[in-house]
């Protein structure tokens, strides 16, 4: 009987993880589909992400910039 139990527990368990692996899907699906729509929401997300990882770990993050972003501000 406690194995009857125990078996019917690890159902369940299974069936949980499961339901919020389909969760956890539908979710990066919508994630994906608002970046698709608009192109800034990665941008957005990613300072984001460099604003959390950098509060944490009292950090000083350096990132690079692409050169012809930075011509306009070269005076030659």
């Amino acid at each position: 009987m406690a194995a009857e139990a125990e078996a019917a527990r690890e159902a369940r368990a299974k069936v949980i993880a499961a339901e919020g692996e389909q969760k956890a899907s539908r979710a990066l699906k919508e994630a994906a589909d608002v970046i698709m729509e608009s192109p800034a929401a990665i941008q957005l997300r990613y300072l984001q992400t460099l604003n959390t990882i950098s509060a944490e770990k009292n950090s000083t993050i350096i990132f690079p910039l692409p050169i012809d972003l930075l011509q306009s501000f070269i005076v030659t």
